[in-house]
């Protein structure tokens, strides 16, 4: 018989915590990943990202076992007694690969269960506030990506440059300043530079602002019989 195949690189693994997950962001998996690697997040989100990343990973390990298993009981192979050690085998790695996930899944419940207070507890103590302009909203997201503030040597005017290219008039940063959103690096020269970063109130507010209208109340839909993860384990 051929050698057991190495996990191949796939895209990403869906999880049965994705719901909740959109539910209380607003946001799909993949744009909260993107906002992630581009650092909108704030400190809650960007720690729940990571573990849904494990999730990701660990889900991944699971559905090449289950392939590899079905594919050992499809006939391809002899029935013998190296097909029995080897459907043996994986399914032992199966287990180990389901206890990774399940362990995964426990953790981005922890990350996620305060997230989803906060969400309820906003919605309901703060409906009125005013939300950011469609302006301060691009200036945060060019911010967020990295920008340093300059000083024209001759006129002396100050605007600050984004990484993108995007460039935001020194009036506008002075206002976000002035909110709490963005902060500078004062120990760096004007002329050579300073940079510019978004504030932990700064990300809450650019990720609240681009989450579409949703309702109050998180879904959490009820587990059926035998769905993952089980609180059970069979084991052989």
């Amino acid at each position: 018989m051929p050698p057991d195949p190495a996990p191949a690189a796939v895209r990403r693994a869906v999880s049965p915590l994705d719901h909740r997950i959109e539910a209380v962001t607003g946001h799909d998996v993949d744009t909260l990943w993107a906002y992630r690697d581009r650092g909108v997040l704030d400190e809650p989100h960007v720690h729940l990202v990571d573990q849904h990343r494990e999730l990701a990973q660990a889900e991944i390990g699971v559905i090449f076992y289950l392939k590899l298993l079905n594919r050992l009981s499809s006939g391809e192979f002899p029935v013998d007694g190296a097909l029995f050690e080897r459907i043996d085998r994986t399914v032992d790695q199966l287990e180990e690969a389901a206890d990774v996930r399940d362990a995964a899944a426990r953790r981005v419940i922890t990350a996620l269960e305060p997230i989803e207070a906060a969400a309820a507890t906003a919605t309901a103590s703060a409906p009125g506030r005013r939300p950011l302009s469609t302006a301060d909203q691009a200036a945060l997201l060019a911010i967020a990506g990295g920008a340093k503030l300059y000083e024209h040597l001759l006129t002396g005017r100050m605007s600050v440059t984004a990484a993108s290219g995007t460039r935001i008039p020194y009036a506008e940063l002075q206002q976000l300043e002035g909110a709490g959103l963005v902060s500078r690096d004062t120990g760096h020269p004007v002329h050579a530079g300073q940079p510019v970063a978004l504030t932990d109130a700064g990300r809450a507010a650019l990720f609240a602002a681009r989450r579409p209208p949703t309702t109050t109340q998180v879904p959490k839909l009820p587990a059926r019989r035998g769905a993952w993860p089980s609180p059970t384990k069979h084991r052989r």
